[in-house]
C-alpha cells in the first residue's frame, strides 16, 4: 500500500511540475502581428557605446545595424534582414523569429539553404515600446561583469 502511495505522489509531482523554456513554442500573437511588415533599425543605443564595441548577432558591430531593413511575416514566423551600411559589409539572410507568452522574441539567423530545424543557436531579446510604428529590441549583454542592455530601435516603413 506504501508503495502505492508513494508511486501516486511520484506520479503527481513527475506531471505537475513542468519546466519552462524561453523557447517555448507557445506565442504572443497579438506582439507579432503588431511586428509583421517591413521594418528599418534607425539607432543602436547602449551605455558606452562611444568607447565600446558590441558584435551584434555575432554578425557585425552594432553600429552597421543602423539602416538595416527587417521583413518580418507574422502567419509563418519567416522574413529577412539586410545590412547595408556603407561603412560595413554588406550582409543579408533568412530569419525565423516569434514571439513567446513571455513577450520575449526569439530570432534565428538561417544560414544559406539551412532550415531553420537545422539552426541549434538563436538569440532571445525583449520587446519595449511596441506601437504601430515603431517598437524595440532589447539584447543584455556582459561588460565587464555588469549587465548593459543594447536597445536597437525600429522604425517601420511604408
Amino acid at each position: 500500500m506504501k508503495k502505492i502511495i508513494l508511486l501516486c505522489i511520484l506520479s503527481v509531482v513527475m506531471f505537475a511540475c513542468k519546466s519552462t523554456s524561453v523557447t517555448t513554442t507557445k506565442l504572443d500573437r497579438p506582439t507579432q502581428v503588431g511586428i509583421k511588415g517591413n521594418w528599418q533599425i534607425t539607432s543602436v543605443d547602449y551605455p558606452g557605446s562611444n568607447y565600446i564595441k558590441v558584435n551584434s548577432f555575432d554578425i557585425a558591430d552594432s553600429k552597421c545595424f543602423i539602416g538595416s531593413q527587417w521583413k518580418f511575416i507574422s502567419n509563418n514566423n519567416k522574413g529577412d534582414m539586410t545590412l547595408n551600411s556603407p561603412s560595413c559589409t554588406a550582409f543579408t539572410s533568412a530569419i525565423t523569429w516569434f514571439v513567446n507568452k513571455e513577450g520575449q522574441f526569439v530570432l534565428k539567423i538561417l544560414d544559406e539553404g539551412l532550415k531553420s530545424k537545422k539552426v541549434r543557436t538563436g538569440f532571445v531579446l525583449g520587446i519595449a515600446n511596441q506601437s504601430e510604428n515603431s517598437f524595440q529590441l532589447i539584447d543584455k549583454i556582459d561588460v565587464g561583469g555588469k549587465s548593459t542592455d543594447v536597445v536597437y530601435q525600429f522604425q517601420k516603413l511604408n
